[in-house]
């Protein structure tokens, strides 16, 4: 084992001088795009702190190929394993400075990184060569041979002559040395043992795109993009009819009215919070049909603001209500834009609208934002400060999950108190996300299976109590808008079937001394969606919002009023008339309570959505 464990550190000592050398080729590359951004030397510096742990997982993928090898050399006593070692490794290198190489070339005419989307046009090279610039093509090309040739040098003159193996004595040992090492890289892969496995947003540390596209190890961010796309990379799975139909009928449902929404505020520039709710289901508010005292301050909040009692989350995920409410992109099936820094990218965004009027921005999540990638695409959203779990300066207690409620509501107070006017803040709570270790002894003696799931929401509640009776005696109060949203439903005592509208059923509340007193308390039954969050809040700060296709304005009446919701392999419609849920593998409707004369038109309308949406997502 001593001998395995001393060559996996030597490769793992080369392989981070290839991540290395194929970071500082990409630097030097465009040097001119850093100069000119004014990015300051340490910065640069900086980057490759942050690429290590990244790094260090790829190296732990590649490091699993090396240590199966060795271990039936153990077995085997076959000596030319390490022969096989020395050309995997060679063709290693061959493969990630031919991603290097093709990702330097690209990304001053994308501004991103390599994807699965590029390498579709791996099937029409000649289009390749004769698009590409010629002195870019040449350098490419130049690179690639000299950094493979130099590599595979350095590997056979300081790493191969040092690693030959020599089999071990007993053929148990060797399966002994795989069954040891083997769980560690796989620990390694995924980052640690943490709850949420690594992914881009591990890397990502700066305002400057740059310094994060150079951070994330592009071999890594090659097989991120292929594994959310495998299923799909060729056609969208869900097309149901003309490409032109199913567009008219989407442009007509999302067309904006010609009308202006209601005047809601009493104010033209109010500062706005946005208390992002984990998890919440209507269930939880007694006034959307919940049992009566798991939110009671919640509640008291509905008395002075305007509650929308039909509102519903897209989808299931924190990542994709996320999306949905800073970017205005419903969530779809499968997977989540989020993920795929090269889509986002392209995406709208109502922080960088609001930065714009001169706001300050913030963020704030008492937890890892990794989990879902959702830091890269924070970042991407240019906050102009963000907070996580490492971030918090106030005395804490953290659970498993990281930062309990009380506390990241106390740091946000803490923080708003010195805070420029106008400012937008938005806070992620944390506590109502399982394990539910919060702070708090059991409240609620009934819930069933939930029960713990309660509990949690009634501490939230509780903190959110508290947050507001301190915030009331704040300069900065009467001045601010806030709005109170869940990221995604959950699991209630209820039950519901997760593909139901019941179960995605999600609490929405505008609040603040800033609403019209003639609008305080009073509820708005339309369907709407968690997607029109973003586009409402613009519409009210008088901010255009053409960029933002899928969001509709909630305050105004004329809309088309509809909702839905979306699950790995269907879409949810809802209209006042009735629901339609379609099952896309067994080819049925999973639920259909609209009236008969007029189903075929939801029916349509419903899967002309899904079939545009994936259809966008595809070609973001």
């Amino acid at each position: 084992m001593k001998k395995i464990l001393i060559n996996l550190f030597r490769h793992f000592i080369f392989w981070l001088f290839i991540f290395t050398i194929g970071r500082i080729f990409f630097l030097i590359y465009y040097q001119g795009l850093i100069v000119n951004s004014h990015i300051k030397f340490w910065e640069i510096l900086t980057l490759f702190i942050h690429a290590f742990r990244l790094d260090m997982a790829t190296f732990c993928y590649i490091a699993s190929l090396f240590l199966l090898l060795w271990v039936i050399e153990g077995i085997t006593k076959w000596k030319g394993i390490d022969q096989v070692v020395k050309y995997l490794n060679f063709l290693l290198i061959g493969i990630y400075f031919l991603i290097v190489a093709g990702e330097t070339g690209l990304y001053g005419e994308w501004q991103t990184k390599l994807n699965v989307k590029a390498l579709t046009y791996l099937k029409h090279p000649t289009e390749i060569i004769n698009s590409a610039q010629t002195l870019t093509l040449v350098l490419m090309i130049a690179f690639w041979i000299l950094a493979v040739i130099g590599s595979c040098w350095v590997y056979r003159r300081f790493i191969f002559l040092h690693s030959i193996n020599h089999p071990t004595s007993k053929r148990w040992e060797a399966v002994v040395t795989y069954l040891v090492l083997q769980p560690i890289l796989i620990i390694g892969a995924r980052g640690g043992i943490q709850q949420i496995p690594i992914n881009q947003s591990q890397s990502y540390f700066s305002q400057h795109a740059i310094l994060n596209h150079t951070a994330v190890n592009p071999a890594f961010n090659l097989y991120i993009s292929w594994f959310e796309n495998r299923q799909f990379q060729d056609k969208n799975p869900f097309v149901y009819m003309d490409n032109v139909e199913a567009r008219h009928i989407v442009d007509s449902l999302f067309a904006k009215p010609a009308s202006q929404g209601k005047e809601i505020l009493k104010v033209a520039k109010p500062n706005i919070v946005m208390l992002i709710l984990e998890s919440w289901s209507a269930d939880l508010i007694e006034s959307l049909g919940g049992e009566p005292g798991i939110t009671p301050e919640f509640r008291k909040l509905e008395k002075e603001g305007i509650l929308f009692t039909q509102a519903y989350a897209g989808g299931k995920r924190s990542e994709q209500g996320l999306a949905a409410m800073f970017s205005g992109f419903p969530p779809h099936p499968y997977t989540s834009i989020t993920v795929q820094p090269d889509k986002y990218k392209h995406l709208p965004s109502i922080v960088k609208k609001i930065n714009a009027q001169g706001y300050h921005s913030s963020f704030y999540f008492g937890g890892q934002l990794i989990y879902g990638n959702i830091k890269s695409y924070i970042i991407f959203n240019q906050f102009h400060r963000i907070k996580e779990i490492y971030d918090f300066k106030l005395p804490h207690i953290k659970g498993k999950l990281g930062i309990h409620d009380e506390y990241t509501l106390s740091e946000l107070l803490h923080d708003l108190a010195s805070e420029p006017a106008p400012f937008f803040s938005a806070l992620f709570t944390l506590s109502s996300h399982s394990p539910y270790d919060q702070p708090m002894e059991e409240k609620l003696h009934w819930g069933d299976n939930e029960r713990n799931y309660i509990n949690s929401a009634y501490y939230t509640d509780w903190c959110l109590g508290n947050f507001f009776e301190q915030a009331r005696h704040q300069s900065w109060y009467p001045n601010t808008l806030f709005i109170l949203v869940a990221d995604h439903s959950h699991n209630s005592y209820r039950n519901w079937h997760p593909n139901s509208f019941e179960y995605n059923r999600i609490p929405i509340l505008f609040y603040g001394d800033v609403i019209r007193d003639d609008l305080k308390g009073s509820q708005i039954d339309r369907l709407v969606s968690q997607t029109d969050v973003g586009t409402t809040l613009l519409e009210i700060l008088k901010i255009p919002t053409q960029e933002f296709y899928w969001g509709r304005d909630m305050f105004n009446p004329d809309f088309h009023e509809f909702t839905y919701l979306t699950f790995d392999y269907g879409v949810g419609w809802k209209v006042p008339q009735g629901e339609y849920i379609w099952d896309d593998h067994l080819k049925i409707p999973f639920k259909m309570t609209i009236p008969n004369d007029v189903h075929i038109k939801y029916e349509k309308d419903a899967k002309a959505f899904l079939q545009v949406l994936f259809d966008e997502y595809l070609h973001q």
